[in-house]
């Protein structure tokens, strides 16, 4: 960045709310990448975090992290609260995903944005279909006080004109953001996993049920006798609170199952938390992606997003996310619990290879406009715009 555009830009102080880093939740993670991002263009305002921390989980933040907020305490809301009020922050933008804040539907966070003075955006990581249940009565409150709405993707930005009755111009989308990988060269990530002269699929998310992997795993079967070098890796570990809840239940049936179906040589669990390079590794490895989840409202989906930025072919069941970035040939959508669907488009890339070849390109091209930096760029000249308009009206 030249000298220039750093000087014309004025530092932008902006407090976030969400949970953060070390804990193990995909929200967290994206925080962590935005502000990263925002902090190397708006270098001399440093993101400040106000994280979401259940007290059992016993987590030691990192430095940014100003503010702890008791995932059930009212109290600790409005205290986070006077703490933005007091401080010199320009801004505020919380991470709402149904789920993450205390409180019946997510409500102890309407005492925070009831509380507060500075001026407020919200991103909807998922948008809840019944503005009258309790979580879209929470998100309809958040949506009405603040002075823009983040979206992922078209169908929830309509879901706020029409179900919310947000006004149009309070609602921006901007992209889930993906690192910036290079296109092509998996052979060279094959050879370092061991995966040389491999047909390589899987995808990558901390495992819950909702994730339809068992579809996933059915197709192989179908297809490991016309492609003996195949092999589908699952990896990343259970998610925290279903490990919590039911332990390691859902891995161990997806277990079963291949043994059942015969193809324990075809599959690989990588069962651990990744870090980021790591996780990324793994990701160029795979030839074709799939996601095959049972969940047709969500909205977004970092995993995803990642594949498609990274160039792969992406097969995947048609939740909302995966309609809108695979729409216009970026990738191939099959029908929810659906194994022979997935086995027939997985035969028709691998007899086209050219085929194949185009819808990678494609993807990678669309993933050029998610990077993290082009996403923060598209963050700061939003905050610019609301503070310049709040400074306006007062």
């Amino acid at each position: 960045m030249t000298k220039e555009v750093q000087k014309e830009r004025k530092p932008i102080k902006v407090i976030y709310v969400s949970s953060y880093i070390p804990r193990k939740c995909g929200i967290a993670t994206y925080t962590k990448d935005l502000t990263n991002d925002i902090n190397q263009l708006n270098p001399y305002a440093l993101a400040e975090i106000l994280a979401i921390n259940r007290i059992e989980e016993n987590l030691s933040y990192p430095w940014e992290v100003k503010f702890k907020i008791n995932y059930d305490s009212l109290e600790s809301y409005i205290q986070a609260a006077n703490y933005v009020n007091q401080s010199e922050a320009d801004f505020v933008l919380l991470e709402h995903e149904f789920g993450l804040y205390g409180g019946r539907g997510g409500d102890h966070i309407l005492a925070f944005i009831q509380t507060l003075k500075k001026p407020l955006a919200v991103t909807f990581h998922t948008m809840i279909e019944d503005p009258s249940s309790d979580f879209g009565i929470a998100q309809k409150r958040l949506a009405d006080t603040a002075k823009a709405n983040i979206v992922m993707i078209e169908d929830s930005r309509q879901k706020l004109i029409e179900k919310y009755k947000i006004p149009e111009e309070k609602i921006a989308v901007i992209p889930h953001g993906i690192p910036d990988l290079p296109y092509g060269n998996n052979e060279k990530f094959k050879r370092k996993k061991r995966l040389s002269n491999k047909i390589v699929l899987g995808n990558i998310n901390l495992l819950s049920e909702n994730k339809g992997i068992e579809y996933s795993l059915e197709a192989i079967a179908k297809i490991a006798k016309e492609f003996p070098e195949i092999v589908y890796l699952v990896i990343g570990q259970t998610h925290p609170i279903v490990l919590q809840k039911e332990g390691e239940k859902y891995r161990n049936s997806l277990k079963k199952r291949i043994r059942k179906l015969g193809i324990e040589s075809k599959v690989r669990f990588i069962n651990e938390y990744l870090s980021l390079e790591d996780l990324l590794e793994w990701l160029q490895a795979i030839d074709i992606y799939i996601t095959p989840y049972l969940n047709p409202i969500q909205a977004s989906s970092g995993a995803l997003a990642y594949a498609i930025g990274a160039g792969k072919s992406c097969i995947s069941t048609p939740y909302l996310y995966a309609k809108e970035a695979l729409g216009k040939e970026r990738g191939i959508l099959v029908p929810f619990e659906n194994s022979q669907a997935i086995a027939e488009v997985l035969l028709n890339l691998l007899n086209n290879p050219q085929k194949r070849k185009e819808m990678e390109k494609r993807a990678y091209a669309y993933g050029r406009l998610m990077t993290w930096s082009s996403v923060a760029l598209q963050h700061l000249d939003l905050f610019k715009t609301i503070i310049e308009n709040d400074n306006n009206h007062h």
